[in-house]
């Protein structure tokens, strides 16, 4: 038979041969002139691969085209960028036009002297009239004029193959695999340039090569260079290194010396992680010192005060095999795993409701529905199919969905990173068999963790449990509220050096003052019991009269009022005492949900709080307040430089009038059954005031319904133009939190500032003063919602400047009309002036302890 090979080409340098896709030069690798084949020269003459006729010849003599009979064209390339030149070191033998044949001399070049001007003297010999073609030898030593390197036609690949059969002979090569350890030099980690020349180095051997960056579980085949740039990676990473292949050892050998030489960067500034010197810690010049008098600084993430003893928890796992033993049974393990976990969560919710913190078992629900995630299952199926078992499989998926959410730019979204990890865990617990009953505590137990999951928190052993303590977590997430719910006081953020302390070790924790005391002493001790058991009978003596007004000595009224998030916290304030709702978060009718609660869903929940609190107790309903660190599933915001001061609070509403309108519009329907009212959160200028109140006077006046307007001082800005709005207000209410981080610069969630966020420092004090002066002024009243309102230093200080109405947490209620009751309205303006006159939050506690 004849053969049909339309053309074959033969080494026009001696040197080695590499496929086109290896050439230095990424316009020639990409094949945007044609397919073919480069060669690292060994010498410097350029013969002709094939017969045919010379049809192009650059000026700059680096380049030079033969096209044949048969209408194809071969272009030779010499080096890369040796344009430049000019022809500087090159010398012609032919002329356009000139017929030629195989071996002919075409071209020579200095080497010297271009190869030092030039980025490379690869050349490459590429088909530029669209034709494909089979590389032969590739990787070999090949002669000028004798080695054939290329082939084109139907039976290429059988030419190619018959040729290397005859060159070498068969040798079967046992595929082996090894895997090696290397910490990446690159200064920005493999981005694209050192990804693209790895991928050029793997190119020339049959194997495979994984790369698994080890500091976040992310792992790819060295193939991709879209799938390395993912890998995350930056100078320092620890990365695992596997190759698989018959030619495995030369293989790594040349990935790790392509790693150690930099992939193509400048990598000799590299100093490896274990041998730079920690900077020495210092002792700052304000706030908390580290240790010092036995205190650990933190943030408080669920108030309260505790004295026992430090128990460190460590949440290691035994060890699991990483292969399966079967595709089908490991599918099925994990199945079952998924199944019991699910069944779990819902006796967990059950055992929540019977507990009276069924309102937080919405946390649990939200497990349920990760555990239907296809982004986790996905993978770990796909895992399971190659071969790994369930356990490990598992493992891995939701560890790296938990590293993908804490990237995220939001800063709610990468809390709950944590939530992943609950269930994931949960679920790996089954399949390793192990019982999900906590160790037993000794009793008076403050529980040290690197972090602690919703699930932990709930099944703890309370009468054992009497604190937390964990490195790392979230001042506002799930297992902080759950914290805050069940009474258990929880402090995050805490330095390392927690660590260094043993089990056993003597502590008070107080979350309230953010620190928690290592190995007091007895006089310590004795304080902090005092303080325990004078709160508790306070509490009791307050509890007891819960439902009398707060009348001060001389007879000066303050209400005190409830922040609320729900029915069921307004059926307990009732219980407390409290004489209003000055906050009625209605988030809760918004969150953790996939879509916008419809109209009947907010007329009938603002109704029945409504109804419990009674026609003669107001409730300030405030509007959607959202934005920040309160995202929602079905409003995609924006991604922000700075979402605490991007959109949020008011600023929803004013872009998205379609849903505030609804809001109002459901308030209104519902106004029949108590006493609204209507707040808007976060308005920083009047013009946002006056577009909300225009919308709601639309709304009254379709609805004939009237109720107040108010708005919260959360923003300097608001407090500065106090007297503006008084104007058009109806009241208004202070939110303390914010007001007195956006006042300090301050975010009162930072694990080293936080302590320092205080709302009875002067600058915040004065803006409080204004804002209840130009109150009065337009007869308005003026309340604070903020955590301020139910510090027992700050009511005084409060009282003082003319603060109508508090609103504190529920169980706060009765303590806080006591305070009230126990002062003299005169006393406190005296105090409120001179803590004016301070200069520091520390002279105002000082001045009204």
């Amino acid at each position: 038979m004849t053969s049909t090979v339309t053309l074959s080409l033969v080494a026009p340098l001696s040197g080695t041969l590499r496929s086109i896709d290896e050439s230095v030069d990424p316009v020639f690798a990409g094949r945007l002139i044609g397919d073919g084949v480069a060669i690292d020269p060994a010498d410097s003459v350029v013969l002709a691969p094939c017969e045919g006729t010379i049809s192009q010849l650059h000026d700059a003599k680096h380049a030079v085209a033969i096209k044949t009979d048969a209408g194809l064209e071969i272009l030779i390339h010499v080096g890369v960028d040796t344009v430049v030149l000019k022809g500087e070191g090159f010398e012609a033998f032919v002329s356009i036009g000139d017929k030629v044949t195989v071996g002919q001399k075409l071209l020579s070049f200095d080497a010297e002297v271009v190869g030092a001007k030039a980025a490379s003297l690869q050349t490459a010999i590429m088909i530029t009239t669209g034709e494909t073609g089979v590389v032969i030898n590739q990787g070999s030593k090949v002669t000028a004029g004798q080695s054939k390197v290329f082939a084109i036609g139907d039976n290429a690949e059988q030419e190619a193959a018959s040729l290397v059969s005859e060159a070498v002979p068969a040798v079967q090569q046992e595929s082996i695999t090894l895997v090696e350890p290397f910490v990446l030099k690159n200064p920005v980690g493999l981005h694209a340039r050192p990804s693209a020349t790895l991928i050029q180095i793997i190119k020339r051997f049959n194997s495979d090569v994984t790369i698994l960056n080890r500091d976040n579980s992310k792992e790819c085949k060295a193939n991709s260079l879209t799938a390395m740039m993912g890998l995350s990676t930056v100078m320092g990473s620890n990365l695992e290194i596997t190759v698989t292949g018959p030619d495995a050892q030369d293989a790594m050998t040349a990935v790790l010396e392509g790693f150690e030489s930099g992939l193509g960067e400048d990598v000799s500034g590299f100093v490896a992680p274990t041998t730079v010197e920690a900077e020495p810690e210092e002792a700052p010049l304000l706030g908390p010192v580290e240790g010092e008098d036995g205190r650990l600084p933190g943030v408080k993430a669920a108030p309260g005060m505790a004295i026992g003893k430090l128990r460190h928890l460590e949440q290691e796992l035994p060890s699991y095999p990483e292969e399966g033993v079967g595709i089908a049974d490991e599918l099925g393990q994990l199945d079952y795993g998924i199944q019991q976990a699910r069944e779990a969560l819902q006796k967990l919710v059950t055992k929540m409701e019977a507990e009276h913190v069924g309102g937080h078992a919405e946390v649990f629900v939200a497990h349920q529905q990760l555990l239907d995630d296809p982004a986790i299952s996905e993978r770990a199926h796909k895992l399971i199919e190659t071969g790994k078992s369930a356990m490990w499989a598992w493992h891995k998926s939701f560890l790296a969905e938990a590293d993908d959410m804490r990237k995220l730019d939001n800063p709610m979204l990468a809390a709950r990173a944590i939530d992943v990890e609950d269930v994931g865990l949960r679920v790996l617990r089954v399949l390793m068999g192990i019982d999900d009953a906590n160790e037993q505590m000794p009793e008076n137990t403050i529980l040290c963790l690197e972090d602690i999951t919703p699930s932990e928190v709930v099944t703890l052993d309370r009468s054992r449990v009497i604190g937390i303590v964990t490195l790392h977590g979230g001042a506002t997430s799930h297992a902080a509220i759950l914290a805050g719910s069940l009474g258990i006081p929880y402090l995050v953020n805490v330095p390392a050096s927690v660590r260094d302390y043993d089990n056993g070790t003597d502590v008070i924790l107080n979350t309230n003052k953010g620190y928690v005391l290592v190995n007091p002493t007895q006089e310590e001790i004795g304080r902090t019991v005092a303080r325990q058991e004078r709160a508790a009978t306070e509490h009791e003596e307050a509890l007891k009269v819960a439902d009398q007004p707060a009348v001060t000595q001389d007879g000066h009224h303050v209400e005190i009022a409830a922040n609320i998030a729900n029915n069921d916290d307004a059926e307990k304030a009732v219980k407390m005492g409290a004489e209003a709702v000055g906050l009625l978060r209605s988030e809760f009718l918004y969150m953790e949900r996939a879509v916008e609660p419809s109209m009947d869903e907010q007329v009938k929940a603002y109704e029945a709080i409504l109804t419990t609190m009674g026609k003669d107790r107001p409730v300030i309903i405030r509007t959607l307040d959202v934005g920040g660190d309160k995202p929602l599933a079905y409003l995609p915001l924006p991604r922000e430089e700075n979402p605490f001061l991007g959109e949020r609070g008011v600023r929803i509403g004013i872009n998205r009038p379609t849903m505030l309108r609804k809001q109002v519009r459901a308030i209104l329907q519902a106004a029949h059954a108590g006493y609204a009212r209507i707040m808007f959160p976060m308005v920083s200028s009047i013009d946002e005031f006056r577009a909300v109140k225009k919308l709601v006077l639309e709304e009254q006046e379709n609805s004939g319904v009237k109720v107040e307007v108010g708005i919260m001082i959360e923003v300097p800005s608001a407090a500065l133009l106090a007297d503006h709005f008084a104007k058009e207000v109806d009241f208004f209410s202070i939110g303390t939190n914010d007001l007195t981080q956006y006042t300090l610069a301050v975010d009162r969630g930072h694990p080293k500032l936080a302590a320092r966020v205080d709302g009875l420092h002067p600058a915040v004090l004065r803006l409080i003063d204004m804002t209840v002066k130009a109150a009065n002024k337009e007869g308005k009243w003026t309340g604070i919602c903020g955590s301020l309102a139910s510090d027992p230093a700050a009511v005084p200080v409060l009282v003082g400047l003319g603060v109508q109405e508090l609103s504190v947490s529920v169980p706060a209620i009765p303590v806080v009309k006591a305070r009230v009751r126990s002062l003299n309205y005169e006393q406190c303006q005296q105090i409120a002036r001179e803590a004016l006159t301070l200069s520091l939050a520390e002279e105002v506690r000082q001045l009204s302890a």
